[in-house]
């Protein structure tokens, strides 16, 4: 067993496959998590996909497309709009495809996903997770955050080339996943120690 074993294990999380309520897609640039997610609903993962995002706090307007090739070059509103129209190319129907169009960042996709459903009365007992496989776990903990009654399947896709398999063979993916376990916790802190004073003093700290 290799000493960054634990890290693998931790940050690419994957499930088997189970029927959902909905596919989430968090948004982002690489249109992968749309195919896949186009193709679990032809498999007849679920019902509905919704896709979010706005684009990149960031950059602070749409960025270039990554990949498919077939899209590089070509501009769209936001993220959530380049990730329906890979779904529609896909085949998956319109009437099929929630649009979530403000985030602009992943614990955003997670907040405006959920206050979306709300607002339309959908309810989601199980969802899908359809998303880059090394920003799995972080998608996973803030949807679990903003979906705590919410059973997850995370079915993730290899991005950039980057898998469980050969993540730590270049610097550039050594360093994209280790700034996930970062994040996973610096991101979390905030969240965490408010949760813990609610808990401490009764719930009153939670609002």
């Amino acid at each position: 067993m290799k000493y960054y074993d634990y890290l693998t294990d931790f940050i690419f999380v994957s499930d088997r496959l189970q029927k959902a309520d909905a596919i989430f897609i968090p948004g982002g640039l690489y249109g992968e998590i749309a195919v896949h997610a186009a193709w679990l609903y032809r498999e007849g993962a679920a019902p509905l996909v919704v896709p979010s995002g706005k684009y990149s706090i960031v950059l602070g307007a749409f960025g270039e497309v990554q990949s498919p090739d077939k899209y590089k070059g070509r501009k769209f509103e936001t993220e959530s709009d380049f990730l329906k129209q890979i779904l529609l190319d896909e085949g998956v129907p319109e009437e099929a495809i929630l649009q979530e169009k403000e985030a602009a960042y992943t614990y955003q996709n997670a907040i405006y996903t959920k206050k979306l459903l709300d607002e339309k009365k959908i309810p989601v007992k199980t969802a899908i997770l359809s998303c880059q496989a090394y920003h799995a776990r972080r998608c996973l903990m803030y949807y679990q955050l903003l979906f705590p009654d919410t059973k997850f399947c995370v079915s993730p896709v290899e991005t950039r080339g980057i898998g469980r398999e050969n993540w730590y063979t270049s610097p550039e993916s050594i360093r994209l996943v280790l700034a996930e376990v970062e994040h996973c916790g610096s991101q979390f802190v905030d969240i965490m120690c408010e949760q813990a004073a609610g808990i401490s003093d009764g719930g009153k700290g939670i609002d």
